[in-house]
């Protein structure tokens, strides 16, 4: 996000704002060991032609290049030449393999899910004989539910009338599906819900909204979910081309999210620096009967997030748990047929994925050096051993592992059940605290007071996290904090 990079982290390493060059990228390290890779849908790293994805391992590649875009492509203030602005930085940039595609020229039909899983089938599609005998690696990183909140109408109808009654009571809801499922344990405290400090109706409670306000709240939710089941539909038509081709009992298929629900108030957001709204006013029709159509711009704030990231604390750009822990989906029948089905609660990262497939494909991490350039080392783990051998190994990473989170100076680590978190004012109280995530998975009591030996053992971790990884930060935001005790 080199949006929100501050003076002091420019020029630091890991602070380019793109995929830096002591990584060596997961298709760079496929596409040598023979695989077909591709991709359909949002880059984010990297806006440059050399940064492109084609530039970073993949064979084809449709690429949406900013975070965030029109799902439409209706970008009328690039016809006017206004390239300033936040939103205007998340315009849609395009890029086929090495070629820019405007806007205009994606076709009347263009709708950010649907091209992107047609893009990706085409891709599959075209395979010549040669390389439907490679294995292939294909990324299909949907754009949606991202903001601009907007879906087909077909899919926003579905959901007319579904979140009358407000986030609070579908929070409620969603809490005890969570119960019912097995995914939180009976009698789970949940987080209270934080709201930015911003007098908006999106902000403020759902008992102090007048009618015009609350209609307004629910489509935003509406069209959410529209956007949430148009992707769903979309990712159905991979897994039926897969299907057909005979090729979807061979494939690890993998679905997660990037982080929580988005809950921050665009005008509250730290990257936005304008008044969002005159660029609203002046190229959006925000009518009720218009949210979700291409020349609306909304999103749904933190009370619906809230609802989504329950019973965790707070949403994305947040390192607590209701901006990390995330939806995950894995299937692959040589790992997930004995298990179909059920939910796994052991802690993984992310950054497990990449040395997960390196190890599936059989192919080795470079090291330190690839391509004649120095690279980093992976910091995950392969999940290979934990579903090859489920009853010897009983865990992904031990009791002694240690992760870190950072953005926006607001600062996490875990260790086993325990996890130190520092989020600043106004969303936190701008100190360390301490939580036990087995029993408190809402981070709800902090035991930093009562457990000072056990914080002051997690913020020595922290310290060497932030030498270990390079974090680029000033003293006190960074550092070990003293726990008298």
């Amino acid at each position: 996000m080199i949006e929100s990079i501050q003076e002091f982290q420019k020029g630091q390493p890991g602070y380019e704002g793109y995929l830096n060059d002591r990584v060596a990228a997961l298709p760079e390290l496929l596409h040598d060991a023979g695989y077909l890779t591709l991709m359909s849908g949002k880059w984010h790293l990297g806006m440059t032609p050399d940064r492109y994805p084609s530039q970073r391992g993949f064979d084809r590649s449709f690429a949406l290049l900013p975070g965030a875009a029109n799902h439409y492509a209706w970008e009328p203030q690039l016809k006017e030449g206004e390239a300033s602005g936040f939103l205007s930085r998340n315009s849609s940039i395009y890029v086929e393999d090495n070629t820019a595609i405007a806007p205009e020229d994606l076709g009347p039909g263009f709708y950010s899910s649907e091209s992107f899983a047609t893009r990706l089938v085409h891709y599959l599609e075209q395979r010549d004989e040669h390389q439907r005998q490679q294995p292939f690696f294909a990324y299909l990183p949907f754009s949606a539910p991202h903001w601009p909140l907007q879906a087909p109408e077909s899919d926003r109808l579905d959901y007319r009338g579904v979140y009358d009654e407000g986030p609070d009571v579908l929070r409620q809801k969603r809490l005890a599906r969570l119960e019912e499922l097995g995914i939180i344990a009976p009698g789970t405290k949940p987080h209270d819900v934080i709201a930015p400090p911003v007098d908006r109706p999106l902000s403020r409670e759902w008992d102090t909204l007048n009618e015009t306000e609350r209609k307004f709240s629910v489509r935003t939710m509406e069209t959410y979910a529209a956007m949430v089941q148009n992707m769903d539909k979309n990712i159905g038509r991979v897994i039926s081309y897969l299907k057909s081709s005979k090729e979807f009992d061979n494939t690890v298929v993998i679905f997660m999210s990037d982080n929580g629900a988005e809950g921050l108030l665009l005008e509250a957001f730290p990257v936005v620096r304008e008044n969002i709204f005159d660029h609203i006013d002046r190229y959006y029709d925000n009518s009720l009967d218009n949210i979700g159509r291409a020349n609306s711009y909304v999103w749904y704030g933190p009370r619906w997030a809230s609802a989504a990231t329950a019973p965790s604390r707070l949403y994305k750009t947040f390192s607590s748990e209701g901006g990390i822990r995330v939806p995950f989906i894995l299937r692959y029948p040589r790992f997930t047929k004995s298990r179909a089905g059920t939910i796994d609660k052991s802690f993984a990262t992310v950054m497990d994925i990449t040395p997960t497939i390196l190890d599936l494909a059989g192919v080795q991490h470079p090291g330190s050096s690839y391509r004649g350039r120095s690279v980093v080392p992976v910091r995950g783990k392969s999940w290979l051993p934990y579903f090859s051998s489920p009853r010897k190994i009983e865990y992904i990473h031990s009791e002694e592992t240690v992760t870190g989170w950072e953005l926006f100076d607001r600062q996490a680590l875990r260790k086993g059940k325990w996890k130190a978190i520092n989020i600043p004012e106004p969303y936190g109280p701008g100190r360390w605290q301490l939580y036990n995530l087995e029993t408190d998975p809402g981070e709800t009591d902090d035991l930093g007071p009562s457990h000072p030996d056990k914080l002051q053992e997690l913020l020595k971790h922290w310290d060497e996290y932030v030498r270990e990884v390079g974090v680029a930060g000033a003293s006190p935001q960074y550092g070990v904090l003293k726990v008298d005790g």
